[in-house]
């Protein structure tokens, strides 16, 4: 958590500000792979 997101997940566990951006950052994450993935799979199977 430290090292990700430079806090602690005692900092994460009481601040909702922290844990709101940290979710955003974590879904914006997610949802890039999984438009790199389904990009990959498309030129796999032409």
């Amino acid at each position: 958590m430290h090292q990700t997101h430079n806090m602690s997940y005692a900092e994460y566990g009481s601040n909702i500000d922290y844990m709101m951006n940290v979710e955003k950052k974590r879904q914006k994450e997610f949802e890039q792979s999984q438009k790199i993935i389904a990009s990959l799979d498309r030129q796999l199977h032409k």
